[in-house]
């Protein structure tokens, strides 16, 4: 995409020499000014590119992959979502995550295993969308506003503030059929479909039964979807600087795919202990009517917010992982530009020292 650019990778590879030992490159004198260098995470850039970086085919594929990532990752662990949901609002009767299948499937069957399966496809694709789409958005907005020696100096800050942005629309995008897959999984007789559900609740409680969960929503998703992406970002770096026996630029993309679950599962299980205690607070509000937040925070306890952590655990991780993998998947399939990681720029190796 940018030769110049390419070469100056190639003959200073970061996993063959230490990072501040590159060597001077002699390249040819051009007047066109040198591109901007991007954050991005996992994988490498590719010469036949389907679309240019930041452009809006980029950013609609990007979201296209959020929806399938998140759409059917999360689908998929229904099941286990639904006993997670029901220890958190009634551990007197579920007492374990297996006494919880075990309870659920001698009640309602196998098929009552998938309650709810509807509003979570639903709810999580556009999520989906809004999460990974707007992220790029957001991180390519706030890397052009700190510059490029401020957005490689200050990376973490910028995943972070880039992934809070994105979570704070997808939860609006997610708040009403949150609403409905808990109040179908937690109040066995309510309603066993979203055709039931959603005309019940707009019938009790009007609109804002589907967003009185909007702000622990925030709570849960927000810190959850910051560790997601900071802490996946930062460890992709790590994986192949540490742990990776060979340059990136010599993986092959199933083996770049391997690093990138690799790091989802890792980032999965810091989002799933950081963001249990608001997902507990939501389980229990949208169950009951009338409750806000702070009653159910002060009833539930220190203990009882983290109730349902090991199934939340397993079913994050994998959840993390999986959406990674897709969505790296997605990236791979339509030929998206995958600029490598962050590389210190030029100038500020010349401010340091660090460069002749």
């Amino acid at each position: 995409m940018y030769p110049t650019a390419l070469t100056q990778l190639a003959r200073a590879n970061p996993f063959s020499a230490p990072m501040f030992t590159l060597q001077k490159v002699d390249e040819p004198e051009t007047h066109s000014p040198a591109p901007k260098r991007r954050l991005a995470a996992a994988a490498v850039a590719e010469s036949a590119d389907s679309c240019e970086f930041g452009s809006m085919k980029y950013y609609a594929l990007c979201g296209f992959g959020g929806i399938l990532s998140c759409g059917i990752t999360h689908t998929a662990v229904v099941p286990l979502d639904l006993v997670k949901c029901r220890l958190q609002v009634d551990p007197a009767k579920y007492k374990s995550i297996f006494n919880g299948f075990s309870v659920t499937i001698r009640e309602d069957g196998v098929r009552g295993l998938a309650k709810g399966w509807a509003p979570t496809f639903i709810g999580y694709s556009m999520q989906g969308l809004c999460k990974f789409g707007f992220y790029e958005v957001f991180k390519i907005l706030y890397g052009d506003l700190l510059g490029e020696e401020n957005a490689y100096m200050w990376r973490t800050s910028l995943y972070l503030a880039a992934s809070a942005s994105a979570e704070f629309f997808a939860d609006i995008a997610l708040a009403p059929m949150e609403a409905c897959k808990v109040r179908i999984q937690t109040q066995p007789g309510y309603a066993n479909t979203l055709r039931e559900c959603a005309p019940k609740m707009y019938a009790e409680e009007g609109l804002w039964a589907f967003y009185k969960g909007v702000v622990p929503l925030w709570m849960r998703q927000i810190p959850y979807t910051m560790m997601k992406f900071a802490c996946f970002e930062r460890t992709v770096e790590l994986l192949y600087k540490f742990v990776v026996p060979k340059p990136r630029s010599e993986c092959s993309k199933p083996e770049q795919l391997v690093v990138t679950f690799v790091a989802g599962y890792i980032a999965g299980v810091f989002c799933a202990i950081v963001s249990h205690p608001a997902d507990s607070v939501v389980s229990v509000l949208n169950k009951e009517k009338g409750s806000t937040a702070a009653q159910v925070l002060k009833r539930l306890g220190p203990k009882g917010v983290w109730k349902g952590l090991v199934a939340r655990i397993i079913m994050i991780g994998t959840l993390t992982a999986l959406q990674w993998f897709i969505y790296d998947s997605v990236k791979v399939y339509f030929r998206l530009p995958r600029p490598p990681p962050p590389e210190m720029p030029e100038s500020l190796k010349k401010k340091l020292g660090l460069s002749e």
